[in-house]
């Protein structure tokens, strides 16, 4: 197996220092030295874009917020998901992992950033939550590896009581709020019925239907009394 070869590097705001690599056909984004996302998984990204979306789908002008860009997967399955009149606004804090996927990575997922539909917000999605009371349709959140966060600690507010009540607060009437997660983690379960939300838990592959580590997405859905 040939050595990663580093395309580049950068310091988020916590400190974490985040590289870009790449070896054979495989792209990999590394923090502080681990693997925080590769190019040949990506199945569950584009699962919870598809789970998140399926009501906002069929409704006029639907607006959604998806927090972190990543490699772009995301996006691309929500763009291919969403009508010609949606809006998906991308909350990214680290401005190098824009111009990753502007530049290299671009390519993987058909250039998703070049989409019209699509608004970029330099900032943490925290502050697009708290500053966005009844505008998002979903909320996709597809933050470090979810509420057991891998990098930045300052990601856990997204997913205690705190967070979880903006993102209520951040939903229209009958919106989602869907959570990836590299893991289970029954208190976050918990943490969202005692939100407010009916909570639905699904079981997705890294691969999909090619196999790959299981990984777990949180379907919180915002009641019409909420």
């Amino acid at each position: 197996m040939k050595h990663l070869k580093v395309l580049g590097q950068t310091v988020a705001p916590d400190g974490t220092v985040l590289k870009l690599a790449h070896r054979d056909n495989e792209y990999v984004i590394l923090a502080n030295g681990k693997s925080l996302m590769s190019s040949g998984m990506y199945g569950s990204e584009e699962a919870l874009a598809t789970l998140a979306c399926r009501r906002a789908r069929r409704l006029e002008r639907p607006c959604v917020l998806i927090g972190g860009l990543g490699m772009g997967f995301t996006l691309r399955a929500t763009l291919d998901f969403l009508p010609s009149d949606a809006t998906v606004v991308v909350a990214e804090l680290v401005p190098d992992v824009v111009e990753w996927n502007r530049g290299p990575l671009g390519p993987l997922a058909g250039h998703p950033l070049k989409d019209k539909r699509v608004r970029i917000e330099m900032r943490d999605v925290a502050v697009t939550l708290r500053s966005s009371p009844g505008k998002f349709d979903a909320v996709l959140l597809d933050v470090d590896n979810g509420p057991t966060a891998l990098t930045a600690s300052d990601n856990g507010w997204l997913y205690d009581d705190r967070g979880i009540a903006a993102a209520l607060d951040a939903l229209k009437r009958d919106g989602v709020l869907a959570v990836w997660s590299a893991r289970e983690d029954r208190k976050f379960e918990k943490r969202l019925r005692y939100g407010g939300f009916a909570v639905q838990v699904e079981r997705v592959r890294g691969r999909l239907k090619q196999g790959g580590p299981h990984h777990t997405i949180f379907l919180g859905h915002k009641s019409s009394s909420s």
